[in-house]
């Protein structure tokens, strides 16, 4: 027998209290703390509870009874829904303390970590269109609000319930519809793009019927867009089926319509997911890439590269890591996570020598083109996984560093990978990260010895109007007398 729906259970008249982490406003009832998403500080409502833990809870908000004097109207028109954006509802100002805040709290509450100077978080010049990379869905599933449910027919067509757009957060196989919505974070030609191919496709709905995630059948699949200040716009379309034919049917189009590409790819993805990093992209018409300019340095993107997804913004925080590694000209710079070698391209201008650390071989090579076509001579790249690489060995071979640069995925840094950095003993560890909750954790690992101390951090925002935010931490060896215990050879070349 089935078991009955709980009724739900509400809170009347709650007050926010402040920005919490992950998109989250903080609020306490009952003994608990209680978090609210969409929310803003000094907004009084009723909620909805959804989880009820022993110190927590989560609820959504049911009715707004008082608004927060905070509250701004949201530029985005499926601002709440999309679930992209978690603070367009405030201020850029109030988003810039409260991700302040959040990586305060990380210091405090998580590294238990003191750090002698935090400097006030660098925000954005303009907080809009910012993002040069955005990734689209075709679905034949779209999520359909209750409204919507109601009002479709009984046998509604397959062009009635597909769409192309964002993940809906939780849900593989559904999206939601886009069509008509300019992406308020995004370069609005991205929008411009995806309308275009989703009536083009729907017109052409026999030929060119949108991914079926469940039943791992259809033809279109993913729209992924990158766009450069200096005017590149490449285009890439991952298509699951269909003919040679039927693609190049629908990349004419494209092209003929938007003229302005210059760099368009295809892809082919038979696969059950929908990663693409391990396929190989096919240039249909343009350049093989487009390029960036940073601090008057060229870099070449490519369909699989990576590169900041805020060019403007990743200029400051670079400058802030130069800034900390207080580079006189003479430094061996380590540089983990090297990504396409952007940080230890920028920095080369400024030491004796760069190494670059990368996991993703596609990445490495894109760092030494990025090297030998800005002329840089003393940078070198190794590709592999990160634990494998930086040994005692790797150090003794290469040379110690005198400053250590790191910029580790969200989980962090490996125990044995922090462990090495202990043994080689650098003079300055500036550790950059997109986690404040992980990046605290590593300061506390590295600094629990009192081999160093956190002498300055700084929050960088490079994605207003999310709940992410970009930290920089500088250590300082305190014993310089303590080193690898080791032999170093001479450098070679």
């Amino acid at each position: 027998m089935a078991r009955g729906r709980k009724e739900p259970r509400y809170l009347d008249d709650v007050l926010i209290e402040r920005m919490g982490a992950e998109g989250q406003c903080v609020a306490h009832v009952e003994e608990k703390v209680l978090f609210v998403p969409y929310a803003a500080p000094g907004d009084r409502c009723r909620i909805r509870v959804g989880r009820s833990k022993r110190s927590y809870m989560t609820g959504t908000i049911e009715e707004l009874l008082e608004p927060s004097p905070l509250r701004v109207e949201p530029r985005c028109e499926v601002f709440g829904t999309c679930g992209g954006c978690k603070w367009q509802q405030l201020p850029y100002e109030e988003q810039l303390r409260g991700k302040a805040q959040q990586a305060a709290d990380a210091m405090t509450r998580i590294g238990h970590i003191a750090i002698e100077e935090t400097e006030p978080i660098v925000g954005c010049e303009d907080p809009w269109h910012y993002r040069n990379k955005v990734e689209f869905t075709f679905s034949k599933r779209r999520w359909l609000t209750e409204e919507e449910l109601k009002s479709l027919p009984e046998e509604a067509s397959e062009q009635e319930l597909c769409g192309v757009g964002f993940h809906k957060a939780g849900m593989f196989d559904k999206v939601l519809d886009l069509h008509g919505v300019t992406c308020q974070i995004a370069d609005p030609i991205a929008s411009e793009i995806r309308d275009y191919l989703n009536d083009y496709c729907l017109a052409h709905w026999e030929e060119y019927p949108y991914y079926d995630q469940r039943a791992h059948e259809g033809v279109m699949r993913t729209l992924l867009i990158r766009t450069t200040t200096l005017g590149g716009l490449m285009v890439l379309i991952a298509f699951a089926e269909g003919t040679e034919e039927l693609r190049v049917q629908l990349l004419e189009a494209l092209r003929v319509r938007f003229p302005q590409i210059t760099s368009l790819y295809y892809m082919v993805n038979t696969k059950l997911n929908d990663s693409l990093a391990d396929l190989p992209a096919q240039l249909y018409s343009g350049a093989p890439y487009i390029e960036e300019d940073m601090h008057g340095l060229r870099y070449r993107i490519g369909p699989k590269s990576f590169y900041q997804t805020n060019s403007r913004q990743a200029e400051r925080l670079y400058e802030k890591v130069r800034e900390y590694a207080q580079l006189t000209g003479d430094e061996v710079v380590y540089d983990l996570y090297t990504g396409a070698g952007t940080i230890a391209n920028y920095l080369a201008q400024s030491c004796r020598s760069v190494i670059g650390i990368e996991y993703v071989p596609e990445a490495v090579e894109d760092a030494f083109v990025n090297r030998d076509q800005n002329g840089i001579t003393n940078a070198t790249f190794y590709a592999g996984d990160m634990k494998a690489i930086l040994t005692d060995d790797f150090v003794a071979a290469h040379g110690r560093p005198d400053v250590l640069v790191t910029d580790p995925p969200r989980a962090g840094m490996d125990a044995p990978v922090v462990e090495v950095i202990l043994r080689a003993a650098p003079q300055r560890i500036v550790y950059v990260s997109c986690n404040p909750a992980t990046q605290a954790r590593d300061l506390a690992l590295l600094t629990a010895e009192g081999q160093y101390r956190a002498v300055r951090a700084c929050a960088v925002d490079m994605f207003p109007h999310t709940h992410h935010v970009e930290t920089v931490a500088l250590l300082s060896k305190l014993n310089t007398e303590h080193h690898l215990d080791i032999e170093i050879g001479e450098d070679e070349d």
